[in-house]
């Protein structure tokens, strides 16, 4: 640490804690246009700190966000974007000129959160201005039924590319989980000669070793079965379309789709609140799918268990994945009697507080333990988390 501070001059310490603090009180600023980042210029120093070039455009976009005082209107504000199309658009060029990409989100979704700009969101020149993330798929997906039609062209090419990143990196974790769960749990004791897992049956007829002959009677074989055409599993997927589940909802229905393409699954995917739908015969189009979320509202997971089981033809050769904080606002009672016949029935139930990055959140800690109790498995996990589950689910 101490070789750092020596290669780190106090003038260019001072000039980072500049940047990082903000303008002091009394420090002037000149800003020409009222609401454009671009326009704003600083006239003085802190504390001996005198920006000039490129650490100038810096400060002015940060102050735009953060030089205002917490808990007051628009007039104590340093600076703002307002109600000005050309000035988010230039301040959004300007993030992306000064900022790597991370951080730019970082700094879009404060915008978004702290100038209010989710109205200037349903025009299509700013949409195609901003940075896309997971976090502007959840805000377009929240706003979707007021999208006007020239708005919703670009919000589909905005979503798309998100979820083209996100598929990239997940969808090849995921077709392995299947193909190799599904491949143990096609193990056979008698297989023919072109199915013998070598490997497994060496392992397995170790003591059978005859020295003399230097090898090994392999008095049981073991390898896999050779599965009928069709399908091996029912996989359905009941995501809690709550405010709180936003990000849960986008990972969902990736994964829904993603499962939909694996011929020996048959998937369903089913968005509730205080009604139902299914999305199933949108899973050929992720984002169609989340054209037919709305975000918010109430929550009857009685209501949909009681739909999944309507679809679960084959209860033993079934997985229901719900994607829920629990918070019922219907029947508890019911919700645990259907959880339980599900369950009674051979359906393996699943329950996932969150499927997102976010870690565990806020969710009903007694509902839990009872789907616990009644032999559920309860959990939350990662996107990247979830190949793994799900391959130990279907083995």
């Amino acid at each position: 640490m101490s070789d750092l501070r020596e290669r780190v001059s106090e003038r260019e310490r001072v000039r980072r804690w500049r940047l990082v603090l903000g303008a002091s009180p009394d420090e002037s600023v000149s800003d020409t246009s009222g609401d454009d980042a671009g326009d704003m210029a600083l006239d003085g120093d802190a504390g001996g700190a005198q920006l000039d070039g490129d650490d100038i455009g810096i400060d002015s976009a940060l102050g735009v966000l953060y030089d205002r005082q917490e808990g007051t209107r628009s007039a104590a504000r340093r600076g703002g974007l307002g109600r000005s199309r050309p000035g988010v658009v230039r301040w959004l060029g300007d993030i992306r000129r000064y900022f790597s990409t991370p951080v730019v989100q970082v700094l879009q979704r404060d915008a978004i959160d702290r100038l209010e700009l989710r109205e200037l969101l349903l025009e299509p020149e700013l949409l195609s201005s901003v940075e896309p993330d997971l976090h502007l798929v959840t805000l377009l997906v929240e706003l979707n039924r007021s999208l006007p039609d020239e708005t919703r062209a670009a919000a589909r090419r905005v979503i798309g590319d998100v979820l083209a990143a996100v598929e990239r990196r997940l969808a090849e974790p995921t077709r392995a989980a299947v193909r190799g769960a599904l491949a143990r749990s096609a193990r056979t004791r008698r297989p023919r000669p072109g199915d013998v897992d070598w490997d497994r049956t060496i392992a397995a007829n170790l003591r059978h070793w005859l020295p003399e002959q230097r090898t090994i009677v392999p008095e049981r074989l073991v390898g896999y079965s050779r599965r009928r055409r069709g399908i091996a599993r029912d996989v359905v997927i009941a995501v809690d379309q709550s405010g709180s589940m936003a990000d849960s909802v986008v990972y969902a229905s990736l994964f829904a789709g993603v499962l939909a393409q694996l011929p020996a699954l048959r998937t369903h995917l089913v968005a509730f609140d205080t009604a139902i739908t299914d999305l199933t015969s949108y899973l050929h189009d992720p984002v169609e799918v989340l054209f037919g979320v709305q975000l918010g509202g109430g929550t009857d997971i009685a209501a949909a268990l009681g739909y999944c089981q309507r679809l679960i033809e084959t209860p033993q050769c079934s997985v229901l994945f719900l994607v829920s904080d629990l918070f019922e606002g219907g029947d508890e009672a019911l919700l645990l009697s259907r959880a339980r016949a599900l369950i009674t029935s051979g359906v393996e139930l699943v329950v996932l507080l969150a499927l997102s990055d976010e870690g565990t959140p806020a969710h009903d800690a007694h509902n839990a333990e009872a789907l616990r109790h009644l032999g559920a498995t309860v959990m939350a996990v990662t996107p990247a988390e979830f190949p793994a589950v799900l391959g130990e689910v279907l083995a």
